[in-house]
Parts: C-alpha cells; structure tokens; sequence
C-alpha cells in the first residue's frame, strides 16, 4: 500500500508536464517507429539483391528511415530532458518550502547535511525516473510490441523460442528489481550520512584547525564516505547482475533462432532473408528490452528517493508566517504553572514554571546553566509547544495566538547572535524588509555600528562573510540587535545580548536597552548581572523552576542564589 502511495507521488510530479511529456513520448514512438523499418527495408535490400532487381527504393527508403529516425528520436530526447529539468525545480521547491516550515524540534533532530542530501541527490534521482525511466519505457513497450508482432509474421516458431528465453531471463530480473530499490535506500542514506558529517566538520572549521584536528575529521569523513562507497558498489553490483540477464537473454535467444531457424532454412520452411530479418529484429530487442531494464532499475532508484523525500513531506509544518504589522503597544507575558521536556525520553526543563512580567520595562531572567531561561524564549517563539500550564502574551493565551501574528510582536536575538552569508544591509533589514533608510540609520546609531558602517569598503552594502565571519563576536551580536530593532517588536527577547561586548560596548547597548526599555517590553536574559542590575525586575531561576522575582537590592538582601552569582562577580562583597 505505501509503495502504490509513493508511485502516486512521482506521478503527482508528472502532471504539471503531461503535455509535453505526451508530446516527447509520440516523437519518440515516431522514431521508434523508423527504428522498427528497417530491418523490414534490409529484408527487402536482400530479396531485391537475390531477385536481381533495382535496390534504390529500398535503399533511398532505409535511408529515409534512418534519418527521419535520428533527427526525431533527438527532439524527443530534448524535450524529456528539458522536462526533467522542471520537475527537479518543481521537487526542489516542493522540498525547500516543506523544510523551512518544518517545526524547530524536528529540524534540531535532523542532520543539516543529510537535508542538502535530499534536496540535490535526491531529488535528481526523480528526474531519471520521470523521464526516462517512465516515458523511455513506455516507449521500449511499443518498440518491443512492434518487433514481436512484425517477427511473428516473419515466423511463429522462432518467435515461440524468443519468447521462451526472455520470459525465463525476465523472471530472474524481476527478481533482482526489489533489492535494487533496497541498496539504492541504504547509498543514499550513507551519501547522506557523509554531507552530514562533512557539514559538522566545516561548521566548526576554526575549531578544528585550532585544535589540530584535521587529520582526524579526515578520517571519519573518510570513513563515511567509505560507506558511501561501499552502499554504491552494492547498486552497482545488483544493477549489473540485472544487465548481465538482459544481455545474455538477447545472446541464448540468437543462438537459439540461429540452430532452429537454420534448420528451418535447410528444410525449406524459411527464407533466408527472413531469417536475417528475424535476426535483426532479435538484435533490435536490444535496446527497448535494456531500456525497460534500466527504466526498472531507475524506477527503483526514484522509488528510493521518493521514499526519502516523503520522510521530510509527511513531517507536520507550521502555517504560513505572515508578519503582522508594526504596533507600538507592548505587551506583558505571563507563565504560569509551566511544565516542558524536550522529548518524552527527556528530563523536564520546566516544571510549574511561574512568573510575570507586565507591558513595557525591562526584566531580566538569571539563574546558572540549564536552569531553563533560553526554554522561556523558545516556547515565547512556539519553537516547542509546552506539555502543561499556561502561557499568555499580551493577555491572550499563546496557543490562540495565530503564528505569524506572534512571530511578528516578538523581536529575538539569540545567544550566538547569528548573521547569515550576505550583505550588512541585507542582514539588517532581514527581519524588516520595508525599513525606510532613516529607521535604519536610526538603528545603526543606537547600537553602534555607524562606525562600523564608515569603516567598512563599501559601506552597508559590504558582504560579511559566510555566517559573518568578517565581523567580530560583538559585531555580529550589535548586527542581531539592530535587526530586531528594525523589526519594531511589541516583546523584545534578548538571549545574552552582551555575551561579547567588551566594557564599553556593554555600557552603551545597557544604555541602548534602558531606552528600548521605555517603548517596548524588553525580557534579557543574563549571565552578567552587571548589565541587569537596573532591571525593573529579576526572575531567578533555578532547577526548571522561579525561586525569586524582585529588584537588584531586593534579591541581594533576601535570596541566597542571587547574592552568590552577585559576590562571584564583584557586585556585593
């Protein structure tokens, strides 16, 4: 049942292009039809040469056959590679969009590498199949029909022995035909595998020069691309194994028409130029039973693809993110009794989580590591959706929140402040397409980067590298904060905003967040407490849980946990 579902898939990619495939495959039938002539047109150049007759009808018609045949039989095969190419585009698009809508914790269990993999291996896989695994097939059934039905006219016996032969060999190919679609899973699978490791090793690419590591991330993508190897050499080997039937099928058929239909010349019932028609007509079965062969094997191949492909498709994805638009009113957040795991196999992150913090101001969110406080901003975001408890922003509880509206109240600067492959332009105005150019000025000059911009070769429009890795830690972090800005957020969530300042730089985005702080709602979270200590009010975290909310002073003198974090760093002695 779930293969006849994934052959439905393949033929809902075909669809969009029937008219043209239609169009491609009857050219292909027109040459298939010239191919069919001429082994009919030499029967006749024989009778005509033992007749001692004029051979230039036969002749100039052979030679008519053979060229209307090649200049048809190539515009076909044009217009079938050309609509390979569009449903590839088609299936990449398809895939492309399914991906990005994803859900964060589906993609977060999904190997980048192996993503890429499916969208460029795989999806070209589809293209072969479609075409001409597909309609060259079709077009091997008319050829090899026409050629029965011309050889049994020639001789019904020898047609009886062909048969016989390529009915035997055929069984054993179909045989074969499942474990191709088997091993072409598991190859691509490993190239898969091999993208992935290879995108870990470049991800980290200064880490692993810093750490001498070359050598050793060579072997295990080496390793891995053994692997890949290795799963190849296993289609290669079945797919060999299916050509070698089909060739000796052709071979054991002539030898067996050749010993019969000789004895039939000899005894009279067969005329020789018949026999050699026969003969190459047998020849002629060649191609359109390799072509079916290969069209099978390809079909297992796409079968596989498809298989992969659906993996991603039949993920659920979240709807259409529409960005809502700008509002200068904040909003307040409310938790209450939360209770989130990553995973039922998961420890709680959240358990009764509790607190509030009202429109506009700042608060902070402090507490060691793996108290949960990043947690806070991913279920804020609905990257994950929360097993119990409440969650409201603005009132209104988050689960009625449609995405795209919710998305587009919130301004997010994440920890490792990430800036994409680009220009400085294009990574401000990311998030804020329409920003006219005195709302980016504006931006530039309240974190900083003006001086940045003055600096740099061609000014905004300066590409920054693969993931900005021209700009500095605390670049990338003011780039993140002025794109949020940019974006005129009713809740600004900040992960670590300072992380990479230096001492300057913190006071002056602390005095940039203060102001922020004064139109819109602004929840940071810190591991510095120096750039929280004029918070309006500071949630502490411990555990998975809130274990106190109040100002600087009012922890320092009345939660334990807080006094510790502010005397480990300089804030109290």
């Amino acid at each position: 049942m779930r293969g006849e579902k994934v052959i439905k898939e393949l033929l809902a990619y075909i669809r969009p292009h029937r008219r043209i495939l239609v169009i491609g495959g009857l050219l292909g039938l027109i040459g298939s039809a010239a191919g069919l002539s001429m082994p009919l047109l030499a029967k006749y150049v024989v009778d005509a040469f033992g007749q001692d007759t004029s051979m230039a009808g036969p002749l100039i018609g052979l030679t008519v056959a053979v060229v209307v045949g090649a200049v048809v039989s190539a515009g076909g095969t044009y217009l079938m590679e050309r609509t390979g190419e569009g449903i590839v585009l088609g299936a990449r698009r398809r895939l492309v969009d399914r991906m990005l809508r994803l859900k964060v914790a589906d993609v977060d269990r999904l190997k980048p590498g192996d993503l890429l993999s499916r969208v460029t291996g795989d999806t070209t896989l589809l293209r072969s199949v479609l075409t001409n695994g597909i309609v060259n097939s079709i077009g091997s059934v008319f050829m090899l029909v026409g050629a029965i039905v011309l050889m049994a006219t020639m001789d019904g016996v020898l047609l009886l022995v062909t048969l016989l032969v390529v009915v035997v060999i055929g069984g054993l190919v179909g045989l074969i035909m499942p474990r191709i679609q088997r091993a072409q899973k598991q190859a691509q699978e490993a190239v898969g595998e091999m993208g992935a490791v290879l995108d870990r090793a470049l991800q980290a690419y200064r880490t692993v020069k810093a750490s001498g590591a070359e050598a050793r991330e060579i072997d295990v993508v080496g390793a891995a691309a053994v692997r890949a190897r290795d799963r190849g050499l296993q289609v290669a080997g079945w797919t060999s194994l299916a050509g070698v039937a089909t060739w000796m099928a052709v071979q054991i058929a002539f030898l067996c028409v050749l010993a019969v239909g000789g004895a039939r010349v000899a005894s009279g019932a067969l005329e020789v130029s018949s026999l050699i028609a026969f003969l190459l007509y047998l020849f002629y079965l060649v191609a359109p039973i390799g072509q079916l062969v290969e069209g099978a094997v390809q079909l297992q191949q796409g079968l596989a693809a498809m298989t992969r492909i659906r993996e991603i498709e039949e993920l659920p994805s979240e709807a259409v993110v529409v960005a809502a638009p700008a509002s200068a009113e904040p909003v307040g957040v409310r938790f209450e009794d939360v209770v989130f795991r990553y995973g039922d196999d998961r420890p709680i992150v959240h358990d009764g989580v509790g607190f509030e913090v009202p429109p506009g101001g700042l608060t902070a969110l402090v507490g060691p590591s793996g108290a949960g406080k990043s947690t806070v901003f991913a279920l804020l975001e609905r990257f994950y959706e929360h097993q119990a408890g409440t969650i409201t922003v603005g009132g209104r509880d988050i689960r009625d929140w449609p995405l795209g509206e919710l998305r587009g109240a919130l301004g997010y600067v994440e920890q490792d402040a990430p800036v994409l492959a680009g220009t400085l332009r294009e990574n401000l105005l990311f998030a804020a397409q329409d920003a006219t150019e005195e709302e980016l000025r504006r931006a530039l000059t309240r974190t900083r980067l003006d001086d940045l911009v003055s600096r740099l070769p061609e000014g905004l429009d300066t590409a920054v590298g693969h993931r900005g890795v021209l700009l500095s830690g605390g670049e990338r972090q003011r780039v993140a904060i002025a794109r949020a800005l940019l974006r005129k957020p009713r809740l600004l969530l900040l992960d670590e905003a300072t992380s990479q300042l230096d001492a300057v730089n913190e006071l002056r985005l602390r005095e940039v967040i203060a102001e922020v702080a004064t139109e819109t709602t602004v929840l940071v979270i810190a591991h510095r407490l120096s750039t929280v200590t004029n918070a309006d009010r500071i949630v502490v975290m411990e555990a998975g849980g809130v274990r106190a909310v109040g100002s600087h002073e009012e922890l320092i003198g009345r939660d334990e946990l807080y006094r510790e974090l502010a005397t480990t760093q300089f804030l109290v002695s």
